[in-house]
């Protein structure tokens, strides 16, 4: 077999670095997908909706949020790991997606190999809410006190076995020495309709789908899940402040492409994510979700995911979670 010239392997790749670059100028050319892996209403929601708004009127072409539910959010992933790497389906993942690989063990992607990491969208601390018709506390000692004293009476609501809404609940029944009956969704929005209709007691949830229903006095916020206090509510205490210490449990949502997206649409995203982040109507809209605006994005938002791969594994194996 003859050995390619050097100057044809040279030519490729300039040809290639062209079409790329190419690709980039007139990439967007059409509607382009967020493939968000929840049922609509959720957390995931409240941050891709607005910001595909915004990348809209940014890029000059239609941004869609498609949502996929099931299976703790691995089922759209598996789906947007399988769409065309054409710069025109991107996937907006969360912190449930680096807690899946220790709760399923045949997942048919890979978090940090099948998809390109964009950057961060949102960091919403979690935080203790109860339906205020079925729970009588109105601090977090006062609903521990109860639950002690009526173990497994009460139910808890969270998006999906392996979600942060899932483990922040086992976290919180293992610091407190509680025994909770959870409640698993299709998504942090179901849950949360069925906390505000009573169907449930509890949840473990994310500011940013809670903090609309605790202004409108739907449900009863008793502590948030973080070291310090959040700006919109800020006479709700931290669990740190209530005295149960070690709470402290935040979601975060980002960005990705698929492997092999071109790399000059990859680029020119990381771009764009971050203008949008920094506009007044996303800061906005984040802070009316209790979230900071982070800038964390390409290589150093892929040494965080595998960061949190490895965090969230440990927790997993510490509390024992399997699949039901």
């Amino acid at each position: 077999m003859k050995a390619v010239p050097t100057f044809l392997v040279a030519l490729a790749a300039a040809l290639s670095a062209s079409v790329s670059a190419g690709s980039a100028q007139t990439w967007p050319g059409r509607t382009i997908t967020l493939i968000v892996p929840f049922a609509a209403g959720g957390g995931t929601d409240a941050f891709a909706r607005p910001l595909a708004q915004q990348l809209d009127s940014q890029l000059g072409q239609r941004v869609i949020v498609e949502n996929r539910a099931g299976a703790g959010g691995t089922a759209g992933a598996a789906a947007a790991a399988k769409a065309e790497p054409d710069g025109y389906t991107f996937f907006v993942g969360a912190a449930h997606h680096a807690i899946a690989p220790a709760i399923y063990p045949r997942l048919t992607y890979d978090i940090e190999k099948d998809f390109v990491p964009i950057g961060l969208i949102a960091r919403p601390p979690h935080v203790v809410v109860v339906n205020p018709q079925r729970v009588a506390a109105k601090t977090l000692p006062e609903l521990i006190s109860f639950a002690k004293s009526n173990p497994e009476k009460m139910t808890y609501g969270h998006a999906g076995i392996g979600t942060t809404h899932h483990l922040a609940g086992e976290l919180f029944k293992l610091l407190t020495g509680t025994n909770i009956r959870q409640v698993p969704y299709r998504g942090a929005g179901p849950a949360m309709a069925d906390l505000v209709a009573g169907q449930i007691d509890m949840a473990f949830d994310g500011l940013g789908t809670s903090a609309p229903q605790i202004s409108g006095g739907t449900i009863r916020p008793l502590a948030l899940a973080a070291p310090t206090r959040v700006g919109i509510f800020p006479d709700l205490p931290t669990a740190g402040e209530t005295g149960l210490q070690g709470y402290d449990v935040s979601t975060w949502y980002a960005l990705f492409a698929p492997k092999n997206t071109p790399p000059a649409v990859v680029e020119r995203m990381i771009r764009e994510l971050r203008t949008a982040l920094g506009t007044p109507s996303v800061k906005a809209a984040w802070e009316k979700n209790g979230s900071d605006v982070p800038d964390v994005t390409g290589p150093e938002f892929a040494a965080f995911v595998s960061s949190e791969v490895k965090r969230w594994g440990k927790v997993v194996a510490d509390a024992g979670v399997k699949l039901e």
